[in-house]
């Protein structure tokens, strides 16, 4: 990552570094007082667990591994003239969406109360093109706005974005929690999740959403599978942390394939809400009242918190079944794409002469091959040919007729006795 001035605002645009932090978190603090954001909150429990481990974080972004971006991060700083005092005016957190880094999503964008972050050129937009102009890897970019920041929508317009699909985030209560674990679900086919069955997630993960959004998600068997890395981190906040993640999957024996699938990140201190992930395949929506109570059921091990999962707007039978139960919507936002084409300089062709180029579009001598009406004709044309052999000809007579004319010509007596 590297520094770029832009004179446009005096801006200077750098990686995060440890003596951010707390500007960051002061910039966060401010934001959502303004504009309450579920998405600020998740960044600002993030920046938490990320200052105990920024040394580490930084040292592994220095070499390619799995956890290199695992917390990439841009500030824009302001430096004035006459006292050299700095201060971060924005902010922008970008991570790569999949293994393959084809796409990559925009976290969040932050500036100053005092900035507007719908300005064309404002700290939000010289962030934003930064992105796009450093990460060159990066061919899709994501990125999830509430529906209600006009200002903020329209700025992403402005560079290209354009939406996806429409997110909703639910919240259910304890009480609907404790209530939902009172059921026993039947679920014989619920096995534990490994990488060994990372093909049937792929699976599952493609005929549960759009084409349009399986092409920017661009995903691949290895995005569902867990490294060494991955796991030793996993195992590591499990022991240390306040989180701990369960993932499982119910199997179609007769199908062999899995037909849904959830993820828990389970907070073990109760300070904030447990998170869950859940894919079910269209033909199997009979799963979500099960999977459902089995989450629950987990969850009662755990402090008595609220679960948080999403739907999407292609996915209705999840929304009827989240309002019967009478869930609570927290947020309502828009998922927005925009695709990047780099433009790659075009090398001059300097002393090149065509005579070199026209050397070898030359024409090369070999026997044709006959083709398949040559091979028609080819009786046809040798009884022709022998015909014009054995024909004579006035400029090229036979041997025989040249015999009989020289002995015609011999014997006048023989000839004068015929007439």
């Amino acid at each position: 990552m590297s520094a770029t001035s832009l004179p446009t605002t005096k801006l200077s645009i750098r990686p995060i570094q440890h003596r951010d932090l707390e500007a960051v978190e002061s910039l966060i603090i401010e934001n959502a007082e303004e504009k309450p954001n579920y998405l600020s909150v998740l960044f600002k429990n993030q920046l938490q667990q990320v200052r105990r481990w920024f040394g580490v974080l930084k040292v592994l972004s220095l070499f390619p591994n799995p956890l290199r971006h695992q917390f990439w991060a841009y500030v824009a700083e302001q430096q004035e003239s006459e006292t050299n005092f700095t201060s971060v005016q924005g902010v922008i957190q970008v991570a790569p969406f999949n293994t393959s880094r084809t796409t990559w999503r925009v976290e969040q964008v932050l500036v100053h109360p005092q900035q507007s972050l719908g300005d064309p050129q404002g700290v939000g937009s010289q962030l934003l093109r930064h992105c796009f102009e450093s990460i060159w890897e990066a061919r899709t970019w994501m990125i999830e706005v509430n529906i209600h920041e006009k200002a903020t929508l329209a700025l992403y317009r402005q560079h290209g974005f354009q939406p996806l699909a429409e997110m909703t985030y639910w919240s259910l209560s304890p009480e609907l929690l404790e209530e939902l674990a009172q059921d026993t679900p039947d679920l014989p086919n619920l096995l534990p999740m490994s990488n060994a069955d990372a093909h049937l997630l792929y699976q599952l993960d493609c005929v549960s959403m759009p084409p349009l959004l399986r092409q920017v998600y661009d995903r691949h068997i290895q995005d569902f599978k867990v490294g060494l890395l991955n796991s030793f981190g996993r195992k590591v906040q499990n022991w240390y942390g306040h989180a701990e993640m369960t993932r499982g999957y119910v199997f179609e024996p007769q199908r062999k394939a899995a037909i849904g699938h959830f993820e828990l990140t389970l907070c073990k201190d109760g300070s904030r809400p447990h998170q869950a992930r859940l894919t079910v395949h269209p033909a199997y929506t009979w799963l979500y009242p099960k999977l459902l109570s089995k989450m629950a059921q987990i969850t009662q091990k755990y402090p008595q918190q609220a679960l948080e999962l999403t739907s999407a707007d292609y996915q209705h039978e999840r929304q009827e079944f989240l309002e019967q139960l009478k869930a609570e919507r927290v947020e309502h936002t828009l998922l927005m794409s925009r695709s990047v084409w780099h433009k790659i300089r075009e090398t001059k062709l300097e002393k090149l002469q065509f005579t070199e180029v026209l050397q070898n579009l030359q024409a090369v001598p070999r026997t044709p091959i006959p083709s398949r009406m040559s091979m028609l004709q080819w009786p046809f044309n040798s009884v022709q040919k022998t015909q014009t052999l054995e024909q004579p000809t006035e400029s090229n007579p036979s041997p025989e007729s040249s015999n009989s004319s020289s002995n015609n010509s011999s014997d006048p007596s023989e000839n004068g006795h015929h007439a």
